[in-house]
């Protein structure tokens, strides 16, 4: 049975500016979920979002609200059932909040393979790699710093693929922004773009061209989540890759992607896909479909990128690597022992459950009251 269900909200301000098309982040409320059950096991979720309600339908707010009034009730009658039973019960009482519900879903795995000995993995068919690797996106939205700071990464081995953060600004300013970094690094060094659904499709058409041209390796979501049209043209008309982030919302969207050829890869996130074992059915039906796959992050702390890692880690095929790199971003961090970040990966850790100890005294002193 479950003893205590808590949400904790925790403010954390981020290393420097950090500017999407969508918001540009000073600050990350991370959104952390603490089951503790009543023979003392505790598990954590996450369900961090990006910029408010700016990218997303849920906020750090409404997660906290809706898991106080409406999870917590539900889950503390079902303590006798296993987590697909429980999981079935809470998605036929509560529409949406994906976010919500992978945070919930990841803190009862978490509490269930602490019972089994064993890295949360291993219940999600098991891990093929135990390092996955990160790239760092480069989003001060200044081209000298952003060079400098590509190149200091590559000198101290931690990100060797950058991602670009556009939309905010005219196409041309864009590009050659993208282009003057892409030339300053060299051929070596892969470059790719997220556009966070900010052009329209004349627009997409003027940049990818021109982004092509110059050697950029992938466009991430360049369209509004639902002109699927747009991105099919796209995906069919261009010879690099067209990502889709916003509109892969679990595994229904990612069966429409796929059947429209609408992504040539899929950015698979825990939190957007509505639990991890919803993410592992997208990673499914990409492969099934021939789509290649990507690790991508709701800009997370450590719980909820460890358990990314960890369903990313199941993965066969993961040919565009991850951007798992949001406890990077942070001024603090929240675990006992850091994320182990070298020679351009994230180790997964092995122990039994996430593998990660939080600093419980530290959350307390940073939390929102």
């Amino acid at each position: 049975m479950y003893k205590s269900i808590e949400t904790l909200l925790v403010e954390i301000p981020t290393i420097r500016p950090h500017k999407m098309a969508v918001a540009t982040m000073q600050t990350q409320t991370l959104v952390l979920i603490k089951v503790t059950t009543e023979d003392g096991l505790v598990g954590w979720g996450e369900a961090t979002t990006i910029g408010g309600l700016g990218y997303a339908e849920e906020s750090p707010e409404s997660v906290k609200t809706n898991i106080e009034t409406y999870f917590a009730p539900l889950l503390k009658t079902l303590g006798a059932m296993n987590i697909a039973q429980t999981m079935q019960v809470i998605n036929r009482n509560i529409n949406g909040n994906r976010f919500a519900k992978c945070a919930i879903q990841t803190a009862l795995l978490d509490i269930q393979t602490q019972r089994l000995g064993l890295p949360l993995s291993e219940v999600l068919g098991g891990r093929l790699r135990d390092r996955i690797p990160v790239l760092w996106v480069l989003a001060s939205g200044n081209t000298e710093k952003d060079i400098a700071e590509a190149e200091k990464m590559i000198a101290a081995k931690r990100h060797n693929i950058f991602k670009l953060k556009i939309g905010s600004r005219p196409v041309e300013q864009d590009v050659e922004h993208v282009l003057t970094i892409k030339k300053a690094l060299g051929s070596d060094i892969s470059i790719r773009v997220d556009v966070n659904r900010a052009w329209s499709e004349l627009n997409a058409i003027k940049g990818i061209q021109m982004l092509q041209a110059g050697g950029v390796d992938l466009i991430e979501q360049p369209c509004a989540i639902h002109n699927i049209d747009a991105m099919q043209r796209l995906t069919r008309k261009f010879d690099l890759a067209i990502m889709a982030d916003e509109s892969l919302f679990g595994p229904q969207s990612a069966y429409e992607l796929a059947k429209r050829n609408a992504a040539s890869v899929f950015a698979v996130k825990v939190a957007q896909s509505g639990g991890l074992i919803e993410a592992c059915e997208v990673g499914k039906l990409a492969n099934l479909a021939g789509i290649d796959l990507y690790g991508g992050t709701m800009l997370e702390g450590p719980v909820g990128t460890i358990a990314s890692a960890h369903v990313f880690s199941t993965f066969s095929n993961l040919a565009y690597g991850t951007e798992l790199f949001g406890p990077l971003l942070l001024t603090e961090d929240i675990l006992k022992t850091p994320l182990q970040y070298e020679n351009f990966e994230l180790k997964i850790p092995t122990g039994a459950g996430l593998g990660i100890e939080l600093d419980e005294d530290k959350i307390d002193n940073m939390r929102r009251q």
